[in-house]
């Protein structure tokens, strides 16, 4: 059966594309990213899956198409409100302690209404650093702040770039738990991997980016693309479609055997 929704995808993509002094990097993608999602997107180094989520979140502009958040055109004035992104560089002040990181977030930002810098702090599994510098910190445990920043700011959709990297297992677990929750709460994520993909609960869409502007997404049955996600015939977990029309750089691909 066809996922029906009534309210406008949280963040929506149309002919998306970037390129780098005129070479292609991604694209032209179609995806939507609807409340209670967990999308993947994969591929090697080089794919574009960094570069997309910063064309996603406003820190780049797109070479081509457009991107929608709640319905609405995505602009700089409107973007910062809405998502929250957390990149290979945990952008922490490292003369700040954990905690002061967080409040120095939420000064800028705000934060969820029922959490505070501490509760976020304790939520990720830090309640007993929070006067550390965040100099003195591990990668894992500065990514953990990182990760709290995130679940501390009051917005629906989160572009998560690589975030199982310098983790343990019960830092893979712990945003397993982060992801899970915030989808349970009406949230979505847009997630990168660079292989090993951690995230267990259910099967969710997966996008594929493949070197040469392609990409992939579904459940199992590779399609490669320009990416379109066809809304009126898509089942549970939702696949897109490969290979159309306008779409001149990926070849066409039928389903996987």
């Amino acid at each position: 059966m066809p996922i029906a929704h009534d309210r406008p995808a949280l963040l929506e993509a149309q002919a998306l594309a970037f390129s780098r002094n005129d070479e292609p990097i991604f694209g032209p993608l179609d995806f939507a990213l609807h409340a209670g999602e967990v999308v993947l997107v994969e591929g090697d180094n080089g794919a574009g899956k960094t570069t997309l989520l910063r064309v996603l979140s406003g820190l780049l502009a797109p070479s081509a198409g457009e991107i929608r958040l709640n319905g609405e055109p995505l602009t700089l004035a409107r973007l910062s409100p809405q998502v929250a992104l957390l990149s290979h560089q945990a952008g922490l002040k490292p003369e700040l302690t954990a905690l002061e990181n967080l409040r120095f977030a939420a000064g800028l930002g705000g934060q969820r209404a029922g959490l505070s810098p501490a509760t976020a702090l304790a939520g990720v599994g830090l309640d007993g650093y929070a006067d550390v510098p965040t100099r003195q910190l591990s990668a894992g445990q500065k990514k953990r702040v990182a990760l709290a920043r995130v679940l501390l700011a009051p917005v629906g959709l989160w572009l998560l770039d690589e975030p199982y990297a310098n983790l343990d297992r019960d830092g893979i677990e712990l945003v397993n738990r982060l992801l899970e929750n915030h989808a349970r709460r009406g949230g979505a994520a847009l997630i990168t991997s660079h292989g090993a993909y951690a995230y267990t609960s259910g099967a969710p869409r997966r996008i594929r980016l493949s070197g040469a502007a392609c990409a992939r997404d579904g459940d199992g049955a590779d399609a490669e693309a320009g990416v379109r996600d066809d809304a009126a015939s898509r089942p549970s977990p939702r696949s897109l479609r490969a290979g159309e029309a306008g779409h001149p750089q990926c070849p066409s691909a039928g389903p996987t055997p």
